[in-house]
C-alpha cells in the first residue's frame, strides 16, 4: 500500500489534511501550489508529463482537491466544478437522455428546482417532485423504464427534512435508477452518502467544504468506476471545472472542515435551545430535535445535527422579514455554510425561483446558517431582532 492509499484509509481529520497530495518531490512544500497554467509541455507528440495537457481535462491543483474530497467520502473518484450547479447540469446530462425522467425532493433548493424546470426540461427531461423523508412516496414517485435518477437532499433546503438513505437506495435500485444525494447540508464530515448505498454525491463546496465564503464551486463523488468513466468524459466535454485557485481554496477549506463544524453544530444547538423558549418564534426546524420528525434517521446516519437552522416567525411574512432586516451579528445575505452566521427569508431569496410551485416555502419562514462566532453573541443578535 503507498503513502497516499495509507493515508486515504486514515481517520477523517488525517483525510482532509493529507489525502490527494504528496509533498513536492522538487521542494517539498506541503501545500499544493496553485498550477495557474492552461497547458503543458509535451516529451514529444502524446507523451503526456504526469497525464496532463491541457488544465480543463486536468489540473495538478484540480487533482489534489478531486483525491481530498473523494477520500473524505470514501469514495473512489471525485470532480471539481465551477459551482454546485454546474456539477448537478454535467451530471444529469452524463447519465439522462430526453425523454427521462427524474425524481426530486419536494422542497428542493430553489437553484436546483431551477435547472431540472427551465433547462432540463426543455432539454426533454421530466421530473416529479416527492418529500424525502416518504420513502413509498418517492417509490410511488419513481417511472419504471423512465426515471434515471432519484435525486434527495438530506437534511433538505430550507425546511431541513431527512431522507433515510439506506432505504431510499433499496427502492431506488429496485427500480434500476440511481441514488444522487446533495449532501452540501452535512458536508463529508457529518454524512457520508455512499457508505449508506447512494451512488452520487453532490456537493455545492461554496458552502461547508470552502468554508469562508471566498470561492464558488461544486464537486461530485463517486464509488463505480464506470459511472466515474463517464463523468470523466462529460466533465472535459461541458468544461464547467473548478479553476486552479477556486480548487485552491476549496481544499484549504476542506483541511479545517471537521474543526469547523463541530463549532457550527455547537453553536446551533446553542441558538436552537433559545428559540424553542421564545415566544415570537413558532416552530423551530432542526433535526437535532427530539420533536423533529426525521430525528431517529438522522441520529443514524449523521456525526451530529449540523449548522443549520430554520424557524417560522410568529406575525407572519412581515414579521419574518423584520426579524430579518433587524440582525446584527447575524448577516443578511444569501448562501450558507461559512465561518460568519447568516440569515435569510428563503421565500424572497434563494427560494424566490418556486413561488407559485408545489415546492413554495412558508412565508413567515427563516433560515439560520449559524456561524462559529461567540455563541452567546449570537443569541444576544436574534434576542434584539424578536423584540
Amino acid at each position: 500500500m503507498s503513502a497516499q492509499q495509507h493515508r486515504n484509509k486514515a481517520g477523517f481529520e488525517t483525510r482532509a489534511i493529507h489525502a490527494g497530495y504528496e509533498p513536492d518531490a522538487a521542494t517539498g512544500a506541503v501545500i499544493p501550489p496553485i498550477y495557474a497554467t492552461s497547458t503543458y509541455k509535451q516529451d514529444g507528440v502524446g507523451g503526456l508529463r504526469g497525464g496532463y495537457e491541457y488544465s480543463r481535462s486536468a489540473n495538478p491543483t484540480r487533482t489534489a482537491l478531486e483525491g481530498n474530497i473523494a477520500a473524505l467520502e470514501e469514495g473512489e473518484r471525485g470532480f471539481a466544478f465551477a459551482s454546485g450547479l454546474a456539477a448537478e447540469d454535467t451530471l444529469v446530462r452524463a447519465l439522462c437522455r430526453p425523454g427521462d425522467h427524474v425524481v426530486i425532493p419536494d422542497d428542493a433548493y430553489g437553484g436546483t428546482f431551477r435547472l431540472f424546470d427551465k433547462v432540463e426540461q426543455v432539454w426533454g427531461l421530466g421530473h416529479s417532485p416527492a418529500p424525502v423523508s416518504d420513502v413509498d412516496r418517492v417509490a410511488a414517485a419513481i417511472r419504471p423504464g423512465e426515471t434515471k435518477l432519484v435525486w434527495v437532499e438530506t437534511p433538505t433546503n430550507p425546511l431541513l427534512n431527512i431522507g433515510d438513505i439506506e432505504a431510499l437506495a433499496a427502492v431506488t435500485h429496485d427500480a434500476g435508477a440511481l441514488l444522487v444525494v446533495d449532501n452540501t447540508f452535512a458536508s463529508p464530515y457529518l454524512q457520508q452518502p455512499l457508505t449508506l448505498g447512494a451512488d452520487v454525491v453532490v456537493h455545492s463546496t461554496t458552502k461547508y467544504c470552502g468554508g469562508h465564503s471566498d470561492v464558488v464551486g461544486g464537486a461530485l463523488v463517486v464509488k463505480d468506476l464506470d459511472l466515474a468513466e463517464k463523468l470523466t468524459f462529460h466533465q472535459n466535454a461541458i468544461g464547467a471545472v473548478a479553476g486552479p485557485f477556486d480548487a485552491w481554496l476549496t481544499l484549504r477549506g476542506l483541511k479545517t472542515l471537521a474543526l469547523r463544524m463541530e463549532r457550527h453544530c455547537d453553536n446551533a444547538e446553542r441558538v436552537v435551545d433559545f428559540l424553542t423558549s421564545h415566544p415570537a418564534v413558532g416552530d423551530v426546524i432542526y433535526p437535532g430535535l427530539e420533536t423533529h420528525p426525521g430525528h431517529e434517521v438522522a441520529q443514524r446516519q449523521m456525526r451530529r445535527f449540523g449548522g443549520m437552522v430554520s424557524f417560522r416567525v410568529n406575525g407572519g411574512e412581515s414579521q419574518a422579514l423584520a426579524v430579518c432586516e433587524r440582525t446584527e451579528v447575524f448577516t443578511l445575505g444569501e448562501s450558507l455554510g461559512g465561518v460568519e452566521s447568516l440569515i435569510e427569508h428563503p421565500g424572497r431569496m434563494t427560494h424566490a425561483s418556486v413561488a407559485g410551485t408545489d415546492l413554495e416555502v412558508p412565508s413567515d419562514l427563516v433560515r439560520l446558517s449559524v456561524g462559529i462566532e461567540t455563541a452567546d453573541d449570537l443569541i444576544a443578535d436574534l434576542e434584539r431582532a424578536l423584540d
